[in-house]
């Protein structure tokens, strides 16, 4: 095969979506994306230091925990959310792993595995398709300490980066491209097909030439660049669609730290008005201005705290910030009622906020901080998984479990031996 059909065949094979597992069921209680009442939505939010172990864990498991100091902030929410512990992924690496937070797969070993180092959310992302304007929203900003959270990642080993400040993913959200804009996504449009036709008619050529599996391989390929033309002609449909009128004035950007409240109110209109039904957001690590909270020392060098009490005191007023914007948010998300229902926005949004980094002070990947609110679990306890490496539990379990929610009719992810024991749906 020429290397320029070769690059070309990469292009739109890049652009896949992923085919549900073939006999793979949902468990009672799913919601797929046909059923009635409100569609499913997930958030996940997750920072590059992970949380100070001994002020976020619950010293007691189930129903009757004792609320730590990073947790208070989410105490109206009790009934709504999960905390969990001793849910990791098995591996090692420190900072330069926290990237494996949504995946389970540092991207150094994604080729071995079936699908690469695919998050999540962006295998959520894949069911959706074009029913909504973005498939997915990832917010938050750059941060080239260590390679920050690098939340997102496509099945092709592709990251999906952040998309900056308020403004940006407001001017996303609701403002509508102007003529010009128009035409040129719509030119962008046509050579992309144009590509893609020219794949197929090299493609063709080349069959008559192969032998009988490599043409049954080839017959694989076509499926998949029909896959990619449906794909396009969705996007061509978005893009005669007018977006939602804003609530609000477009923002300005001010500070990574101010900006924290407003950029999860845009999320939660996103989700408000459909245009996205899964978001993630990266709140990195050394773009937080620790002297908005009266710190003298950064972020990333609080968190190497080595047991000192006025460093680990400055990563706590962090780490509980982190925690009361979270519990805002929820608040929000709760302030929304669903048309036609009298369920919440809440209800039918899991929200998952964790790290890749479970103590950033000893730099390990082991007992990752981690909370599961909405999304109708059913909630209310600490739920405390085996300690023992033997007995581990990978956290891919648990997204096996919140994809299966979503209606992901899939009974495997990532490094997953099955779904989480012990998170039913409500």
């Amino acid at each position: 095969m020429n290397r320029r059909l070769f690059l070309k065949s990469s292009f739109a094979t890049l652009a896949l979506p992923a085919m549900e597992s073939i006999g793979a069921s949902l468990p009672a209680g799913s919601t797929g994306l046909n059923a009635s009442g409100p569609p499913m939505r997930m958030v996940c939010v997750g920072n590059s230091f992970g949380m100070h172990p001994e002020s976020f864990f619950p010293k007691t498991a189930g129903r009757n925990y004792e609320m730590t100091h990073l947790l208070s902030p989410l105490e109206r929410f009790r009934e709504k959310m999960t905390v969990f512990s001793h849910l990791d992924h098995g591996i090692k690496g420190g900072h330069f792993a926290v990237h494996s937070f949504l995946s389970g797969v540092r991207e150094e070993d994604a080729k071995g595995m079936p699908d690469g180092n695919l998050t999540v959310d962006q295998r959520a992302a894949e069911h959706v398709g074009a029913l909504t304007r973005f498939p997915s929203l990832t917010v938050g900003i750059e941060d080239g300490l260590h390679g920050g959270c690098r939340m997102c990642w496509t099945r092709t080993g592709v990251r999906v980066p952040p998309i900056q400040g308020p403004r940006e993913v407001f001017r996303k959200l609701f403002v509508n491209e102007g003529e010009n804009a128009q035409q040129k996504a719509a030119n962008q449009y046509s050579e992309r097909r144009s590509i893609l036709d020219s794949v197929l008619g090299e493609a063709k050529s080349l069959n008559r030439r192969l032998s009988s599996r490599d043409q049954e391989k080839l017959g694989e390929y076509f499926d998949s660049i029909r896959d990619v033309e449906t794909q396009l002609e969705l996007e061509k449909r978005w893009s005669d669609v007018e977006k939602p009128k804003p609530p609000f004035p477009e923002p300005e950007d001010r500070s990574f730290v101010e900006d924290i409240p407003v950029m999860f109110d845009l999320l939660a209109v996103a989700l408000q008005t459909d245009s996205t039904r899964i978001a993630t957001y990266e709140l990195a690590g050394a773009k937080f201005d620790t002297s908005f909270f009266g710190l003298s020392s950064g972020y990333h060098s609080l968190s190497h705290h080595g047991q000192k009490p006025e460093k680990i005191e400055g990563l706590v007023t962090i780490e509980r910030f982190q925690m009361e914007q979270l519990a805002r948010f929820l608040d929000k998300l709760q302030s929304i009622q669903e048309p036609d229902t009298d369920k919440s926005l809440l209800e039918s949004t899991m929200v998952l906020f964790g790290s890749g980094m479970g103590n950033g002070n000893a730099h390990v990947n082991k007992d990752l901080p981690l909370v599961l609110a909405g999304g109708g679990f059913k909630h209310g306890e600490h739920k405390v998984y085996p300690e023992e490496e033997i007995r581990r539990v990978p956290l891919c379990n648990l997204f096996l479990s919140m994809l299966q929610r979503f209606g992901v009719a899939t009974d495997s992810f990532g490094t997953s031996t099955g779904a989480l024991t012990g998170l039913d749906f409500a």
